[in-house]
């Protein structure tokens, strides 16, 4: 591809090759890539103040991740000095700020460019920013699947005297020491906030629609000796990638309907609980109503013991509605308190960014995934020309790392850069190849415990009942079967003036 346009663009508009919209793991993966190829011109678009993505985001007290810090990393760019088995969220972020100044990213970075409209107009993307436009043969939304919260719908809420943060975005949390704080929800968030929280609140209320399945996280340092090794030979950490990779994939067993491994994981958890909660009425009602990984199974060894302090107290019931200074569950438990902290998740199905992304004849993204989100190979959209959307449609795993795939994506949007160079047409997946994806999709995920385990998840399409958000699948298969760019199911786009 070459950066020079084929008319000299407007005053006020930039022209490169490749847009990239996110500063995340995907965004900033995305750029080490281009800066190491040094081909096409790039910038990418943060509308934040700085990279990071969820890392930047979530800043609340315990926040770390869930997969092992040696798989939860760029293979191209590892890291052997993690502190821990699973890496606090403020070193995650460092790793990517590291990265990004290594890699010779920054330059290519404009930060606080928020994304008001990107339009294929026949020839380019025009994207319109904060911070000016640009124009690109290629654009590249990496804006991932966790960056805007859901807020639920709470009578009362908007009148609430009481401080109201959502855990992913955390400001001053110091503020709510001393005081009565009300938990919403019991997901990867809560478990690792409210143990945190109980420290310093005065007291907790966590608010528990749906029990959620635990097992134990058995985290610990890394010790001096570790990370000198793994820095004076770097094939100890690959080797133990690789392992950690193979271990965690064979975890989609455990994600079908039935099986040895569904009961085996299940086993797990349920000792777990019984090991950590003597009481059998409260184990009763720690006890999910819905077969273990419907939902994502949560790591935690203090989740537990916490709902067990003088000081905090378990509502088995969703909140209802807020009142002055009270806190009302649906089964009509009230709840003085004095903030709230709404650990409630992401808007993950329906992400804003596709009402501002207007592809071949002004349809929307938004309007083209009405009834959920569709691709090819995870990807690529059906008339949204030259478009590769990162981290979206089933491009995720709910039982390995996020990264292994953002990396397949990547490699993926490389071959067809690598195409693009040979043939500059734009590249528009047909219509038949984008369904025929789905279908294939949504048969593998016919018989996995997400649409028959019994629950409500994010991973679920409210509007279809699709599984929209993860690959069905091991993550070693979503390479096979996506890692490698091929033509053949796109057409050439008529350039239009």
């Amino acid at each position: 591809m070459s950066g020079a346009p084929d008319a000299a663009p407007p005053a006020d508009e930039q022209q490169v090759d490749v847009v990239v919209v996110g500063a995340g793991f995907a965004g900033i993966g995305t750029a080490v890539q281009l800066a190491r190829r040094g081909r096409e011109s790039f910038v990418v678009l943060e509308r934040a103040g700085e990279l990071g993505g969820t890392w930047r985001d979530n800043t609340y007290p315990g926040v770390a991740c869930d997969i092992p810090s040696h798989l939860y990393s760029f293979s191209f760019a590892p890291k052997p000095d993690w502190s821990r088995v699973f890496a606090p969220g403020a070193e995650i972020q460092q790793y990517l700020r590291d990265c990004a100044r290594e890699e010779g990213v920054l330059p290519h970075l404009r930060t606080g460019a928020e994304v008001s409209a990107a339009d294929w107009d026949g020839t380019s993307w025009r994207v319109v920013t904060s911070r000016g436009t640009w124009r690109a043969r290629v654009l590249v939304m990496a804006v991932g699947r966790l960056s805007e919260p859901r807020v639920p719908d709470l009578a009362g809420l908007a009148g609430f005297r009481g401080d109201v943060v959502h855990s992913s975005r955390w400001r001053g949390g110091g503020a709510l020491a001393g005081r009565r704080v009300g938990v919403v929800g019991t997901g990867a968030s809560a478990v690792q906030i409210v143990p945190a929280l109980a420290r310093e609140a005065a007291g907790v209320v966590v608010f528990q629609r749906s029990a959620p399945w635990v097992v134990p996280r058995e985290d610990r340092a890394y010790s001096d000796a570790e990370r000198r090794a793994f820095t004076a030979d770097p094939s100890l950490a690959r080797t133990l990638r690789a392992e950690l990779f193979d271990r965690f994939d064979e975890g989609i067993a455990a994600r079908r309907e039935s099986g040895p491994e569904v009961e085996a994981l299940r086993r797990r958890a349920q000792d777990h609980l019984a090991a950590q909660v003597g009481d059998p009425a409260l184990r009763a009602v720690l006890t999910p109503d819905y077969e273990v990984g419907c939902k994502r199974v949560l790591l935690s060894d203090d989740w537990y013991p916490t709902l067990q302090r003088a000081d905090v107290v378990l509502e088995p019931a969703a909140l209802q509605r807020l009142e002055a200074g009270v806190a009302v569950a649906a089964n009509g438990a009230r709840h003085p308190v004095d903030a709230l902290v709404l650990a409630t998740g992401f808007l993950s199905t329906t992400p804003p960014f596709a009402a501002r992304v207007r592809g071949r004849g002004g349809l929307s993204l938004a309007e083209h995934w009405a009834q959920g989100m569709v691709s090819f190979a995870s990807t690529v959209v059906h008339g949204f020309p030259s478009m590769f959307v990162l981290d979206g449609p089933n491009a995720s795993l709910g039982h390995n790392s996020a990264v292994h795939m953002i990396e397949t994506q990547i490699g993926y949007l490389l071959g067809a850069l690598d195409h693009l160079a040979r043939d500059p047409a734009p590249l528009e997946v047909t219509r038949g190849a984008e369904r025929a994806y789905t279908a294939e999709v949504d048969a593998l995920s016919a018989s996995t415990v997400w649409l028959r385990g019994g629950c409500r998840s994010w991973y679920v399409d409210e509007r279809s009942g699709r599984q929209t958000l993860l690959w069905p699948a091991s993550g070693r298969s979503f390479t096979e079967r996506n890692g490698t760019f091929d033509p053949a199911p796109f057409r050439a786009v008529r350039v239009s003036s």
